[in-house]
């Protein structure tokens, strides 16, 4: 009896010492820090910032510009597509270029849970540059009211959603290319690279230019969705979706050296 309640005790303890589950939101915590708190980051979003501000100063200065809020929200949108995806995808590459992943994979195993974390951080990513864009246009807006421009300042759901969907597709494309690659300088140049050979190829297929373009996304950002909806579904599991499902799996299988 004594042994019997001795052995028991012994395997309560054993369970209560080992260590507790890392938290969700500190690996987001963690991740987020990665993305923002080092020279690379800090310069990319300073970059981000300037060429979203940078967009908006095209059309205070083109005399026969159309000063609408959604006009002055495509210009945003355009800005945060250039750099802020390369942002989210050193997040998923720059542990595998740096060597660091045996000691982030070791503190949390389950690897699923890194790279959610890190999906997380590209969203919350995504939200403050849209934030910021916003912010970037409502300003131009003001210039140009200031300035004696025809302004019409109305904006209806239609396009506010497509401006968060058009900049939060441009970062999952950079996220995924991340995830699959695993390599800065591979991923970063697919990045550019992939979309310009399929533009050059659109003008001269019809199908790559309506199927496989990354430029089909500029529906979305015009909120022009009548006649698209098979096309922008199939983009976005071509670029996203599929690569990212690829990205994930291979990181679960790859082995540490």
């Amino acid at each position: 009896m004594t042994a019997s309640l001795t052995t028991r005790t012994a395997a309560v303890d054993a369970i209560s010492s080992r260590p507790r589950p890392i938290p969700f939101i500190r690996l987001v915590r963690v991740e987020w820090t990665k993305a923002t708190d080092t020279r690379a980051a800090r310069w990319l979003l300073t970059l981000v910032a300037l060429s979203t501000t940078a967009m908006l100063l095209v059309p205070l200065a083109a005399p026969d510009f159309e000063h609408t809020y959604g006009s002055y929200l495509v210009g945003a949108a355009l800005g945060l597509s250039v750099l802020l995806p390369v942002v989210a995808t050193l997040l998923f590459t720059s542990e595998w270029s740096q060597g660091t992943t045996i000691t982030t994979f070791t503190q949390e195993p389950r690897r699923i849970r890194v790279l959610n974390a890190k999906l997380a951080v590209s969203v919350l990513l995504t939200c403050g540059g849209t934030i910021f864009g916003a912010a970037v246009a409502t300003a131009g807006i003001g210039i140009a009211t200031a300035s004696g421009n025809v302004v019409d300042a109305n904006l209806s759901i239609g396009v506010i959603a497509g401006y968060l969907l058009f900049v939060l597709l441009n970062v999952l494309a950079g996220v995924a290319l991340g995830a699959l690659l695993q390599n800065s300088a591979a991923a970063i140049t697919a990045q550019f690279v992939l979309p310009a050979t399929f533009a050059t190829l659109g003008t001269t297929s019809h199908f790559v230019s309506n199927w496989i373009d990354i430029s089909t996304w500029s529906w979305i950002l015009e909120n022009d969705w009548a006649g698209h909806v098979p096309q922008i579904a199939f983009s976005i599991i071509l670029w996203i979706a599929l690569p990212l499902s690829s990205g994930y799996a291979r990181t679960v299988r790859r082995d540490i050296a």
